[in-house]
């Protein structure tokens, strides 16, 4: 397929892709979910991906904008160019946030006071909408993939939001807890 053209719509296609995209996300939210009741002993120091994934998350926050600008200057070959680079960027991400949690202990926020409060709204309101957030790119990414471009937009005007809220959350709430470290 060229990757400036849209698909014809592929109904088989979509509905295979829709199952692995929901399996996918319940195996991901359950791994995650369950990272701080696994830890893996290692001699090797990994604390060097907290700063990595928090870049890859803010990296992927302009790539989000880029994508927004390009869709809306109606350069569609740039827009999927960059959307899936996003998705590469985040899956990266995961794979960098899976294996920082599983061989780094946890830190906690050391700071009182107000900032306190706004710390834990930023850290709290990431991680739900982080929770929803990928199947719903996925899903995005297959309407747009499988030719359903009305279905791809309706549901881009809620992915992109709050993919943007949580790539740029996610550094802000690394930067406010990274003194604590």
């Amino acid at each position: 397929m060229n990757i400036s053209s849209i698909p014809e719509y592929n109904p088989r296609l979509a509905k295979s892709l829709n199952r692995i995209a929901i399996v996918f996300s319940i195996i991901v939210v359950l791994i995650v979910a369950s990272l701080r009741k696994w830890h893996i002993e290692t001699n090797f120091d990994f604390r060097f991906l907290a700063p990595f994934h928090s870049s890859l998350n803010a990296i992927t926050g302009m790539g989000l904008l880029l994508g927004y600008y390009f869709i809306r200057v109606k350069n569609i070959l740039w827009h999927k160019r960059i959307m899936i680079f996003n998705m590469c960027l985040s899956g990266l991400f995961l794979v960098s946030y899976v294996v920082y949690h599983l061989t780094t202990p946890e830190t906690h926020y050391c700071h009182e006071g107000n900032i306190r409060m706004v710390y834990f709204f930023i850290l709290i309101t990431h991680v739900v909408l982080a929770t929803f957030i990928l199947p719903l790119v996925l899903f995005t990414f297959i309407r747009a993939y499988t030719g359903q471009i009305i279905l791809h937009r309706k549901l881009a005007r809620w992915a992109f939001p709050i993919w943007l809220y949580v790539a740029f959350t996610g550094p802000l709430a690394y930067l406010m807890l990274r003194s604590c470290m």
